[in-house]
């Protein structure tokens, strides 16, 4: 597997620059980025919370945990995380464990932690866990446009 074709598609549809990468398989995104000489805060990595009666994707630093009480002030205290198979039925086009950062291709609510904002480069898995996908920090921010963004990591 490559990038996902959902994710090829919308990238390609909202004209984002951006390049892929194979790397060693990996069973977490710091391991990701070790593998891939990529620093944990450019690696955005996505992490499905249930909510209510949905789920909401929290994107966040490979480096940093997703601060659930902070997800419950935004959002409302019925948040908790969503189970593997939960996670896996929202991106059906991607290996088990390998969350996409795009929410809107797969009608999923989103929320951006804003240490995000701040890289000059942004890299995030393709939908397997051997794809890095590379984009540039103006068209990250050009794929997360309109995204709440909040301090939602420790």
């Amino acid at each position: 597997m490559a990038i996902s074709l959902t994710m090829q598609e919308y990238l390609e549809d909202n004209h984002i620059r951006y390049d892929a990468a194979k790397h060693a398989r990996t069973g977490c995104s710091m391991m990701t980025a070790e593998a891939s000489h990529v620093p944990g805060n450019a690696l955005a990595k996505g992490v499905v919370l249930r909510w209510e009666d949905g789920y909401v994707l929290a994107v966040l630093p490979a480096s940093r945990h997703v601060d659930l009480a902070r997800m419950r002030e935004i959002i409302g205290d019925k948040v908790r995380l969503a189970t593997e198979e939960e996670a896996s039925s929202l991106f059906p086009d991607c290996d088990e464990g390998a969350v996409p950062i795009l929410g809107v291709p797969y009608r999923v609510a989103c929320v951006v932690d804003e240490q995000l904002r701040r890289g000059s480069d942004v890299y995030f898995e393709g939908g397997d866990h051997r794809t890095l996908v590379h984009v540039s920090g103006d068209e990250f921010s050009r794929l997360m446009y309109g995204m709440p963004q909040a301090r939602i990591s420790w």
